[in-house]
């Protein structure tokens, strides 16, 4: 009998007898499988100023007042990360899985349902599916089960994001599905991703009220390649998604185009981001917003960040607030230092000024709003 040597360290602190040491044939496929199997995560804090007695402006997911509980004026827990991923490998028919699980006050926030949760102590799924490689052309990637959105310039994870406050856009759009999606690079310049999910923004297993219903999403990404010279890794992408709302009646409908633009100047980038959404139903409200971002790596370790954005939209499409208005126009200024301190630590300071264009009384009564924010993060 072959006895190998997991076998017979088990066996010598008396967790399996040699005489089964048959066993080995089903442990050792199991060991395989957890040795490509990688554990990261991060954990969000933050420490949000509102001088003064303006309000928070509405459009702000997770650092304003609705779904987690007001964050302004004191320190926080956003959000603990644990994620589970074993990754595609090069082969024909590789096959993988992603689990991120979300822990704190913003897991209420994400929409896709809580395992556990009393509104602040919450334990949710950001995505958890199975990944798998068809060997067609250059390879077709699946993934099945419950996936982050196509479209959008921002991403939940903080640390992807060049702000720590997220934009109007990012309010607008979608956040989750639980479906199947196909990824597909047709060479250095062109890809693409077509999905079908139940729903909009769905919590797990959600369904529309009539079962034909489902939400099909697509992206087309355009990458500069080599022979660009300075413009070479800049990206253009173009989103649309259309489908039932979860238990609702109508369609959403989401435009997305955005991208990234390398600049002759050593350390400079500019973004663009524009979201046009409409919410179908009884609301039947329409929604638009512009971003556009400007980043610099002025040393190796300080980051320089800046977003300037304009909103307009139905009244109550960026929020509770529903002023009467033929619709409400938003706009904001967000400059953001990221400084790298310690290693695997992301700290950053923010301040953000909001302001209503209409004169609606959309921030509360208020025609500005100011917000000073320190966020840190460990990631690892």
């Amino acid at each position: 009998m072959n006895i190998n040597k997991w076998t017979l360290g088990l066996a010598a602190v008396g967790l399996v007898s040699l005489t089964s040491a048959n066993a080995e044939e089903r442990l050792v496929p199991v060991m395989t499988a957890l040795s490509s199997t990688t554990l990261s995560g991060y954990v969000s804090t933050s420490a949000i100023w509102r001088p003064g007695n303006n309000a928070v402006s509405p459009g702000r997911l997770y650092d304003g007042n609705v779904y987690n509980g007001t964050k302004q004026d004191g320190f926080n827990l956003d959000v603990v990360s644990l994620t589970l991923d074993k990754p595609l490998d090069e082969g024909q028919w590789s096959a993988g899985y992603h689990v991120q699980t979300l822990i704190g006050p913003d897991a209420t926030g994400r929409g896709t349902g809580l395992i556990f949760g009393d509104g602040v102590n919450d334990i949710a799924l950001n995505e958890a599916y199975v990944a798998l490689r068809v060997p067609v052309g250059n390879g077709i990637d699946l993934k099945m089960g419950q996936f982050g959105t196509f479209v959008g310039y921002e991403a939940f994870d903080y640390y992807k994001n060049p702000n720590y406050s997220r934009s109007y856009g990012f309010w607008l759009e979608p956040s989750a599905h639980v479906g199947v999606t196909a990824s597909y690079v047709f060479n250095e310049i062109v890809s693409a991703m077509v999905g079908v999910g139940n729903t909009f923004s769905t919590p797990i297993n959600g369904r529309a009220a009539k079962q034909s219903d489902k939400y099909y999403l697509a992206m087309v990404t355009l990458t500069a390649p080599e022979s660009t010279g300075f413009l070479k890794g800049s990206t253009l992408s173009l989103g649309y998604q259309n489908g039932a709302p979860a238990g609702g009646i109508g369609h959403n409908v989401n435009y997305y185009i955005g991208g990234n633009l390398a600049t002759p100047i050593a350390g400079l980038s500019v973004g663009v981001a524009v979201d046009y959404a409409h919410y179908g139903g009884f609301a039947d409200l329409n929604g638009k917003a512009i971003a556009l971002y400007l980043s610099y790596q002025a040393t190796e370790k300080l980051k320089l960040n800046t977003r300037a954005e304009w909103a307009e939209g139905d009244s109550g499409i960026f929020g509770t607030t529903f002023t009467g208005a033929a619709h409400d126009d938003l706009g904001a200024i967000t400059f953001t230092a990221d400084y790298a301190l310690w290693q695997n630590v992301v700290t950053r300071g923010e301040v953000r000024w909001d302001h209503d264009l209409t004169g609606s009384g959309l921030i509360g009564g208020h025609k500005n709003s100011l917000t000073a924010a320190l966020n840190v993060i460990y990631k690892f």
